[in-house]
Order: C-alpha cells, then structure tokens, then sequence
C-alpha cells in the first residue's frame, strides 16, 4: 500500500478461513456521512461479503458507524453499498463466483491518495479444517524462526 494512503480497517480473518485467488481495488459509492464516519478510522469488515445484483456488484455486511457529528440525515450503518469495477472486471468475478465454493470477500478498506474509499476484495475459496491448521502449523514456525534468529543478535 503506497504511502498516501491510510488504512481504515482491514479482516484479518478473511486469510485464515479462505484461499485468496484474486484481488481486486474498487472504489465504493459513499453517502457524505458515511465517508466522515470512514476518514475518522470507524469501519469493521469482519462479515463483509459481496453479490451480484443486476449484474452490479454490492457488498453487504460492511459495518460503517453513524457519524458521530451527523444530523438526521445520518446513514444506515449496514446498508449494501454499490461497489465501483470495470467491465472486465465484473464479468471475470461473475464467471469466478459460478465455481462451486467460490467468494468474493472484503480484506481491506483504505483511503486513497485522492480521498476516495477504496475496498480491496478477493475472489476466495473456503479452507477445510486441515488447510487451517497447514496455516497455524506454519505460522507457529514462522515465529520460531524469527526468535531463534532474534536470540542470535
């Protein structure tokens, strides 16, 4: 992620529980509260996902809180939101999504240099139960590594 951009949220567990194919960076069509609630760092994407509705792609389960400073035109904190992709991309998600077991997820939400809200999401594949544990395995020994070599110094 380049410099100019600041991180809002991101879903940590969305590597854990799928295999992440594919990422894309769309832009997300925003209300004006919703992006002032973004810009002061509220966001959580833990059961974001996202479908197609009349060949458009929305995503649902993004939890952006009311704005704090908001008046009565104040958002709907889980509304779908209309997410922004190019043609191309759309069709080569709609064809990735027809697989059996086959997602798209949310990972991560930022602002871009330009002020824009941008989510990153994935054409994923749900992990079984040893695939999870292929990944503590190798996480653990990771860590492993990275004390041993720290004890070194």
């Amino acid at each position: 992620m380049p410099k100019n951009e600041s991180l809002v949220a991101k879903n940590r567990k969305a590597s854990f529980l799928y295999e992440l194919l594919d990422t894309y960076t769309a832009g997300l069509v925003l209300t004006g509260t919703e992006i002032k609630s973004l810009r002061m760092g509220k966001a959580n994407l833990v059961d974001a996902y996202c479908l197609f509705l009349n060949g458009e792609l929305w995503v649902r389960g993004l939890h952006i809180p009311e704005y704090s400073y908001g008046t009565h035109y104040n958002h709907n904190p889980d509304r779908e939101r209309k997410l922004l992709l190019n043609r191309k991309e759309l069709t080569k998600l709609e064809r990735g999504v027809k697989a059996k077991g086959m997602t798209i997820v949310a990972t991560r939400l930022f602002i871009g240099e330009r002020g824009y809200a941008k989510l990153v999401i994935a054409l994923a594949r749900g992990k079984q139960a040893h695939d999870k544990r292929d990944t503590l395995k190798q996480r653990d020994a990771d860590r492993e590594l990275r004390q041993a070599k720290y004890r070194r110094r």
